[in-house]
C-alpha cells in the first residue's frame, strides 16, 4: 500500500480514538459537542472516487454511531457532509482550479481557504446531527446555537490538529 493509504489510516486511529476516549465525554453548556473525527473525511485526498468515498464517510459515522448506541445520526450527518465535499471542496479549497491534493490542510492550501471549508463542512455536518437529534427544526435556535457553538469548536480544535500532527513541507 501507498503511503497516502497509511497515513489515512493512521489518521482515521487517531482521530476515532481521540474521539471516542476523550471527546465523546465533552459537553459544554449543553450546546457544544466536537467532534473531530469529522476532519478525517474533510482530509481525505480530493482526487478520490464518489462511492469509496461515500462508502468511507458512511462507514466512519457508523462506527462512531455503534460506539454511542446512536440510531445513525452520524452515520448520514457523515455521509451529507461527503457529497458536499464532492460537489464543493474543489471550488473552495483550490477555487476551482482543477488541482489534486492528497491530503487537505492548513499547509496544503491556502489556510483561510482551508478554515472557511472546515467552517462550512463542519457546519452542515451539524445542522443535519441536531435536526435528527432533536427529531426536526421545532427548536430551531437551540439547533442554530449548538450548530455555531459546536463548529467553533470544533474549527479551533481542527486547526490546532493540523498544526500538531501535520508537517509543513518545505519546498527547495
Amino acid at each position: 500500500m501507498n503511503k497516502i493509504v497509511w497515513r489515512n489510516i493512521g489518521r482515521f486511529v487517531l482521530l476515532m480514538a481521540l474521539q471516542l476516549l476523550v471527546l465523546n465525554h465533552v459537553y459544554l453548556g449543553g450546546y457544544v459537542m466536537p467532534m473531530l473525527y469529522v476532519l478525517f473525511i474533510l482530509m481525505l485526498p480530493t482526487d478520490m472516487k464518489r462511492i469509496p468515498m461515500l462508502l468511507t464517510a458512511f462507514g466512519t459515522g457508523l462506527i462512531v454511531d455503534v460506539m454511542n448506541n446512536i440510531l445513525g445520526f452520524h452515520a448520514l450527518a457523515c455521509t451529507v457532509v461527503a457529497m458536499l465535499r464532492i460537489l464543493f471542496a474543489d471550488r473552495i479549497l483550490t477555487r476551482g482550479e482543477p488541482v489534486t491534493i492528497d491530503t487537505p490542510g492548513i499547509y496544503s492550501v491556502t489556510p483561510q481557504y482551508f478554515i472557511s471549508y472546515l467552517m462550512l463542512m463542519l457546519a452542515a455536518f451539524y445542522l443535519v446531527f441536531f435536526t435528527l437529534e432533536l427529531f426536526g427544526f421545532r427548536s430551531f435556535g437551540g439547533v442554530l446555537l449548538a450548530t455555531v457553538a459546536s463548529t467553533l469548536v470544533t474549527t479551533l480544535l481542527a486547526v490546532l490538529y493540523q498544526y500538531i500532527f501535520l508537517k509543513k513541507e518545505t519546498t527547495v
